[in-house]
Order: structure tokens, then sequence, then C-alpha cells
């Protein structure tokens, strides 16, 4: 029987359970909330009626959705707008500070 060799390709799985601190958790929240906000943002600005031709034409409703919804999730992530970065250092804030890792732990 010939072993298999990992591909070049292939990525490694951590079979570790790994936790988030409650500032990670803060940050990816703030994120998704500036991919709403901006979906949201985008919708209404679609929903005005000029009185002309669409800017894009007869495109599948579908498809300006998707795009709206993918631009949407970029300009989060990047950070284009900074909302979440706004919204994150306002609730940090809040936040209880996090315990330091304990000496004896590894």
């Amino acid at each position: 029987m010939t072993a298999l060799a990992p591909t070049s390709g292939t990525t490694a799985v951590s079979l570790t359970p790994t936790t988030q601190t409650d500032r990670q958790k803060l940050s990816a929240t703030a994120k998704q909330f500036e991919a709403i906000f901006v979906r949201q943002m985008l919708a209404s600005a679609r929903a005005v009626d000029f009185g002309g031709d669409d800017v894009f034409g007869q495109m599948d409703q579908t498809f300006v959705q998707m795009r709206d919804e993918r631009f949407a999730e970029i300009a989060s992530q990047t950070g284009a707008l900074g909302l979440a970065a706004q919204i994150e250092r306002h609730l940090a804030a809040l936040l209880p500070p996090e315990a330091a890792p304990e000496a004896g732990k590894a």
C-alpha cells in the first residue's frame, strides 16, 4: 500500500479549540455591523428614482444585490469607511480588562 503524500496545496487543520477574546469578538461584530449598514445604505440609494434610465440598465436585481453585499463585506473587512473601527473603539471601553495569561500555563 502506498502512503499518500500531502500536496503543496493542502492546509493543516488544527484540532485544538481556539477561543476568541472579548476584543476579537467585538471587532468581528463591529465589522459585521458595518457590512449590514453599507448594504442598507446601498439598498436605500438604489430605491431612489431619478426619473431616467437606471445606471446599470436592466441588470438582474439578484446580481445587483449580490454585488452590493460583496462590496459591503469588502468595505467592512478593509476598514474603508472606518465605521467598524469607531464602534470597536467606543465599545472597547466597556469591556472588562482581559486577564493576563498565567505564568505556569503554556
